[in-house]
C-alpha cells in the first residue's frame, strides 16, 4: 500500500524504519519545522526527518498543516493510508478526508483511557498495571476514532516515563504492522470506543512537575518516576529549586510535609502527607547533579527549614 507518515517524536522511529524496510510504498512524510534544541539553540531536525532523507523519501514540514499548500501537496501524493503518531498538531477534516483506505494513528495508551499527549506519564502515575498501543481511525475529536486493534503489555516495577517510553517506541512496528494488514485485507470498522470511560491526559509543562509534600509517598513515588526526564520533578529548598531523580524509596518515618527526617548513607529522608520517601539523587539549581547525602554537607541551614 501507499503510505503517507505523518510523524515526529522519538516513539515513532522504530515504526517509520520499520516501514521504510516493509513491502510497503512509503511515498512521503509530514514531519513538525526543525527546531532549536540546548542550550545553544542549533537547529535540530525531527530524526525521522533524516530517515526519510536517506532513504530517498520526500519530506515537509509544514508550521500548520491545515494551510493550503501542506493539503495540496498531501493530495498530490495521493496516498492509500496515512499513519499518523505523535505528530504534534491537529489535523483538520480536508485532511483526514484525503487518504482512500484510512487514517489511522498509532495512540500510546489503552483507549479509551488516556487521550491527549501525556498517555505514558498518567499510566504511570496512576499505578496502572498494563499499558499498550491503540491504533485507530482518525476523527476530528481528539482520539475518539474507531478502534482498529489494541496491543497491551504489562507496566513494570520502577519503571519510568523514559523506560516505558522506549519499551512503547519497540512494540511500535507491530502494531502498525498489525493494523496495516487489517487495511490491506479490505478495511477495517474498527469498535467505537465507550464515552463514559474516557480520561483525559493533557500535554505536561515544567511546572507540572512542582512536588506536593502534602500528598502521600507512594503518589509522589510514582509521580517522580512517571516524570522522569520530562518534566521531572523538583521542590523548593531554601531560594532554589532543587530537582529530584529516581529511584526514590518508600520511608517509614512520619512528621510535617517537607521536614527533613533522616540523612543517612543511602538517601534523605522527607515527610509526606501520608509517610516519608528517602530521596538518593538530587540536583540544586546552580550545582551538578548529587547524591542526597552530598546535598546535606553544604546545605545544612537550608535543610532545616525542610522543602516546599
Amino acid at each position: 500500500m501507499r503510505l503517507l507518515f505523518m510523524v515526529t517524536g522519538e516513539i515513532s522511529e522504530p515504526t517509520f524504519a520499520d516501514a521504510l524496510a516493509s513491502d510497503h510504498e512509503v511515498i512521503g512524510l509530514v514531519t513538525q519545522p526543525d527546531r532549536p534544541v540546548g542550550r545553544k539553540q542549533v537547529m535540530t531536525a525531527p530524526q525521522v526527518k533524516e530517515l526519510a532523507l536517506e532513504a530517498g523519501v520526500p519530506v515537509i514540514q509544514p508550521e500548520s498543516v491545515k494551510s493550503e499548500e501542506a493539503l495540496d501537496r498531501i493530495q498530490q501524493w495521493n496516498p492509500e493510508v496515512i499513519v499518523v503518531m505523535a505528530y504534534g498538531q491537529i489535523l483538520p477534516q480536508a485532511l483526514i478526508e484525503i487518504p482512500s483506505r484510512a487514517i489511522i494513528n498509532l495512540h500510546a495508551s489503552l483507549l479509551p483511557k488516556y487521550r491527549g499527549a501525556s498517555c505514558i506519564q498518567a499510566a504511570l502515575k496512576n499505578g496502572d498495571a498494563e499499558t499498550g498501543w491503540s491504533v485507530i481511525h482518525v476523527v476530528k475529536k481528539l482520539d475518539a476514532g474507531n478502534v482498529i486493534l489494541q496491543q497491551p503489555f504489562p507496566i513494570l516495577d520502577g519503571e519510568t516515563g523514559g523506560e516505558l517510553h522506549d519499551r512503547l517506541a519497540k512494540a511500535g512496528p507491530s502494531a502498525c504492522r498489525a493494523a496495516l494488514e487489517l487495511l490491506k485485507k479490505g478495511g477495517e470498522p474498527g469498535e467505537g470506543q465507550e464515552e463514559s470511560l474516557q480520561s483525559y491526559a493533557p500535554k505536561l509543562g515544567r511546572q507540572d512537575g512542582y512536588l506536593d509534600w502534602s500528598d502521600s509517598a507512594r503518589k509522589m513515588e510514582r509521580l517522580i518516576r512517571a516524570y522522569y526526564p520530562w518534566p521531572g520533578t523538583s521542590a523548593a529548598l531554601g531560594n532554589k529549586r532543587l530537582k529530584i531523580f529516581p529511584p526514590v524509596r518508600l520511608g517509614t518515618g512520619s512528621g510535617a510535609p517537607g521536614q527533613i527526617m533522616e540523612a543517612e548513607a543511602e538517601g534523605l529522608e522527607i515527610a509526606c502527607g501520608d509517610g516519608s520517601l528517602i530521596l538518593g539523587e538530587v540536583q540544586l539549581e546552580g550545582s551538578r547533579r548529587m547524591s542526597a547525602v552530598e546535598l546535606v554537607r553544604g546545605h545544612e541551614e537550608a535543610l532545616k527549614e525542610g522543602v516546599k
